[in-house]
């Protein structure tokens, strides 16, 4: 490492210039990373939901459809928009009632089947399909024309619309809860150090992972907008640390050493040392994600964990260089440190930590069970920005058409046409459904093929499948739905064993079988994957218990909290929140744990030892804490979409809390349990425990 870091030195400068020169690349790497902004997308392609998707996308072209509710236009004006809508590029198919009947005949002589689809309060309905998928660029942009064609009041529903105004309410605030992000992250810092300059020079100099980050992501395909949304602002949270421990070694090196230059190459190497250690923990935690059936978790995992990884990187390479050449600003603009070293909370913490693991035991049993018990939401539609033209489609939709959600049944060709209307008659009869459309019910099976409507038999027959419409008065992701969709099931297995259901309704029944099972998964990796790291760490089986215990506590009160506040969270919040704040938090707890074993190792006292320890470690574990606050923050106050905002919210507010448990809770198990640490930990400096109250905190 000696060589490699008196390389980075002395060619600092020719490296820096190779930095600047990478983010050209970035920048191109970044604009052509295509973004998701479907989240069911994600589900296991196996999932019988995903498996009816490919159908009707393959075979129907209705993997991409959404619904244009049309308000107060008289037909032949609705004609003449359906035309120019089929003009947009991008648009496959616009189903309306002229591609079956001509619009001079009046619409009270259509089947009441397809007056009740089409026609309701005022308003009719148009069916668009697409060329490309939910949430492709080609899409994206026809949407933005149909809403340019279509009058004020008319408004597009359906996935694909969703995706498309998430997409601009994405693109419009990421910028302002960046700068949010690094502005708080600035004063937390400035507070933090005594240089009034350094932050700047922290803050660009993380620049360089970030873009990194954004940029090589092209690799991947496409992210999501949820990775893009919390990438940055997590990458700024969980890797300055690593700046503040190089500026914090170079400025105690160049006491030591006769040149700058000697001092940084030494502060690099003892910096990669330390930065690589704890980084292992944040990215086992990323890692762990990765294994989650909903890939949306891969999405996350992989480009934070990669970020991390950047984040290193760029600390001990492009860094160096930047601190040398503001050497002379950091040192001459100094400012008295307002986060300070801790003198009281050491000497209250040990003389009352019995009374602390009382309090942990009688406050960590009623959260583990309120966060397990906290009600999740997986119907992402409720929860959008109600001003949403999507979202107002949707309403429409629900209110004059009776579409709250609709199940799209595909059963095999050979099924015969008498069954199908008896499939109809069965699926009608069940609680919640409003109505089932099918092909046989439109143009009935005694009608010659030679006068049915071509329009009719594209959208529900082709060569292997026919396509049941089944409309159901039950939300997305209720019990009441999740039931209604086993009773579907079980009729048309009746009369064919392989037929599927696809929808918005079926892939929510998917996604909270599948996320229920990740929950379970990436908890118990995560927590193993770190223990192992923290064991082999400390060559110790105890202080992997302590140390995750002491986070999954604070991750416990974290999540239980809206338990007991009735907040409901998002389906993603409980594996995600958790897995990120174990995996990044738990690095203070080992700075807490190693500071404890050198000042054990210098002779002291375990009281004082541990006393020292939270002294000395206090300012550090507070600033990184707070700066991973300030930089979540941001984002949770001027979000507009409920599962950004959820998701940051609780990751600030998980971020103090485990710093509050690292502070008060870890010392607590640490003094308390040092004999049996001593017997299980290799190498472990044995001291005695000192009886009565400690009266003051030694340097």
């Amino acid at each position: 490492m000696e060589k490699i870091s008196d390389f980075i030195v002395r060619f600092r400068n020719q490296i820096l210039v190779l930095a600047i020169l990478l983010l050209i690349p970035s920048y191109f790497g970044y604009v052509n990373t295509k973004v998701n902004y479907d989240l069911l997308s994600y589900l296991p392609q196996s999932s019988e939901s995903m498996k009816a998707q490919k159908i009707l996308g393959d075979d129907f072209n209705l993997a991409s459809v959404d619904f244009l509710v049309v308000n107060g236009m008289k037909d032949k004006d609705v004609a003449k928009l359906e035309e120019k809508i089929q003009k947009i590029d991008g648009v496959d198919e616009v189903y309306w009632r002229d591609d079956a009947v001509d619009i001079t005949i009046p619409k009270e002589a259509l089947p009441q089947k397809v007056q009740d689809a089409l026609y309701s309060d005022g308003a009719t309905m148009m069916i668009i399909t697409f060329k490309e998928g939910t949430s492709s660029t080609r899409t994206m942009d026809a949407i933005t024309q149909i809403k340019k064609t279509a009058s004020k009041d008319c408004y597009l529903a359906g996935t694909s619309a969703i995706s498309e105004d998430t997409k601009d309410m994405v693109d419009r605030e990421m910028p302002v809860f960046s700068a949010i992000a690094v502005a708080l992250v600035l004063v937390v810092l400035w507070l933090g150090l005594e240089s009034n300059f350094a932050p700047f020079v922290f803050m660009l100099g993380i620049m360089f992972p970030i873009i990194y980050n954004f940029g090589t992501n092209v690799f991947l395909g496409q992210i999501s907008y949820i990775t893009k949304a919390l990438a940055m602002v997590l990458q700024l949270a969980v890797t300055m640390d690593y700046s503040i421990f190089l500026l914090h070694r170079y400025q105690e090196e160049k006491q030591k050493n006769d040149s700058n230059e000697k001092a940084m190459s030494k502060a690099i190497q003892a910096t990669f040392v330390s930065i690589s250690s704890s980084s292992i923990t944040t990215i086992a935690g990323f890692v762990a994600l990765c294994v989650m059936q909903l890939t949306l978790g891969r999405d996350i995992g992989i480009v934070m964990a990669k970020g991390v990884v950047l984040g290193v990187v760029s600390t001990i390479i492009v860094l160096p260089s930047l601190l040398m050449i503001f050497d002379k600003q950091i040192e001459r603009r100094k400012h008295k440190v307002l986060i300070r070293p801790m003198t009281r909370l050491p000497r209250w913490v040990i003389n009352h930590r019995k009374q602390i693991l009382i309090g942990f035991i009688c406050v960590m049993i009623p959260m583990t069970y309120a966060q397990a018990n906290t009600k999740k939401y997986y119907n992402l539609i409720d929860n959008m920005p109600q001003n949403f033209n999507s979202i107002i489609g949707t309403n429409q939709l629900k209110e004059k058409f009776h579409m709250t959600t609709t199940h799209f049944i595909l059963v095999d060709d050979s099924v015969e046409a008498k069954d199908i209307e008896k499939i109809c008659d069965e699926i009608d009869d069940v609680d919640g459904i409003r109505n089932t459309i099918a092909y046989e019910q439109i143009v009935g099976p005694a009608v010659s093929n030679a006068f049915e409507p071509e329009a009719v038999e594209k959208i529900f027959h082709n060569g292997h499948y026919k396509l049941i419409i089944a409309n159901s008065d039950y939300k997305g992701a209720t019990s009441k739905e999740n039931k209604q969709l086993d009773q579907i099931d079980k009729i048309i297995k009746k009369y064919d064993k392989n037929a599927v259901i696809g929808g918005e309704g079926a892939m929510e029944r998917d996604l909270i079988t599948t996320t229920d099972v990740d929950f379970q998964v990436v908890n118990v990796l995560s927590i193993v994957l770190i223990f192992i790291i923290i064991a082999f760490t400390f060559k110790s089986f105890s202080l992997p218990i302590i140390l995750v215990l002491t986070i999954e506590f604070a991750i416990n009160i974290n999540m239980g909290i809206p338990y007991f506040t009735g907040t409901v969270l998002p389906f993603i919040a409980g594996i995600v929140i958790g897995t990120i704040q174990l995996g990044a938090t738990v690095d203070y707890a080992i700075l807490l744990t190693t500071r404890f074993r050198e000042e054990l190792e210098k002779g002291k006292e375990a009281k004082r030892a541990i006393g020292s320890a939270m002294k000395h470690s206090s300012t550090s574990i507070m600033t990184s804490g707070f700066s991973f606050f300030a930089a979540c923050i941001g984002v949770a106050a001027v979000a507009d979409m409920d599962l950004l905002k959820s998701m940051c919210f609780l990751l600030a507010r998980g971020a103090l809390i485990s710093v509050a448990c690292i502070l008060i809770v870890l010392p607590s198990f640490l003094l308390t349990f040092h004999k049996f640490i001593e017997k299980t930990t290799k190498n472990w400096p044995k001291a005695v425990v000192e009886k009565g109250r400690l009266e003051n905190v030694e340097e």
